[in-house]
């Protein structure tokens, strides 16, 4: 009886979380965990020559989505992946690589060498960088390809876009194994990921509830917590501890 008791309270204390329906998510990031991008997608690297995203992924590899003109988040994301791969003791281009790709298909290969060489200036693993963080762009058939399969949900606006910021880990083969949300990562987390890729092992379920803490910011461009569904949860919670304590309560005084 207890243990059917303390079962039903759970589940009703994370009905908010099994809830959600993430499909209808129109800018964010909808997680495919254990599924495979488009090996067979078409891209355009910093020389102006098309390539297979296949033919590059054989290792470990962190994919972002970009676009080389952003005035928000982009910046700040790149910047925060270039600390975490300049802090952390992998050999960026051998034990891993990154591969940025700007979801504009009106961009060209002038501006992913320009933010290229912006950040290997800025990075102290510089020759690591050289050979292993990969910038490209691509035509709009491919780019609606890979960022479906990846769940990354954007809108134009103008001649923007809004768009939030995560990381994308993949095993060598392309399979999607975490998601790191947000414009700051710490080097043990990021090598911790990429290590777990290495075998093919998927993100914890925890990514879940920060996400569910967290909601994307279209206007500011950031990660804020959503009060509203921290409180319901909080109020859920103490309402389900109140029902046990009544229950023992009656219980113990029924003896």
């Amino acid at each position: 009886m207890k243990r059917t008791l303390s079962t039903s309270l759970l589940i009703f204390m994370l009905l908010p979380l099994l809830a959600q329906n993430e499909e209808y998510i129109e800018i964010g990031v909808v997680e495919k965990l254990d599924q495979y991008i488009p090996m067979d997608a078409r891209l355009v690297n910093i020389d102006g020559d098309t390539v297979i995203i296949g033919d590059l992924i054989d290792k470990p590899t962190i994919l972002n989505f970009v676009y080389y003109r952003c005035p928000g988040i982009c910046s700040p994301l790149m910047d925060g992946l270039s600390k975490a791969m300049d802090g952390n003791d992998l050999v960026l281009g051998e034990d891993y690589q990154a591969l940025t790709i700007s979801f504009d298909p009106r961009e060209g290969s002038f501006l992913a060498v320009k933010k290229k060489n912006n950040y290997l200036n800025l990075m102290e693993k510089k020759e690591e960088a050289e050979a292993g963080w990969l910038f490209f762009t691509s035509d709009s058939a491919s780019i609606a390809e890979l960022t479906e399969a990846a769940g990354f949900r954007y809108k134009a606006t103008g001649n923007d876009f809004i768009h939030s910021a995560t990381l994308i880990i993949l095993d060598p083969n392309g399979k999607i194994t975490r998601y790191m949300n947000g414009i700051y990562f710490l080097p043990f987390e990021l090598k911790m990921s990429l290590l777990e890729a290495a075998e093919g092992k998927s993100g914890p379920t925890i990514n879940r509830v920060l996400q569910y803490c967290y909601s994307y910011d279209p206007e500011g461009q950031s990660y804020v917590l959503n009060i509203t569904k921290v409180s319901a949860t909080l109020i859920l919670f103490f309402a389900a501890v109140l029902l046990l304590v009544l229950f023992f309560f009656r219980k113990r005084k029924n003896k």
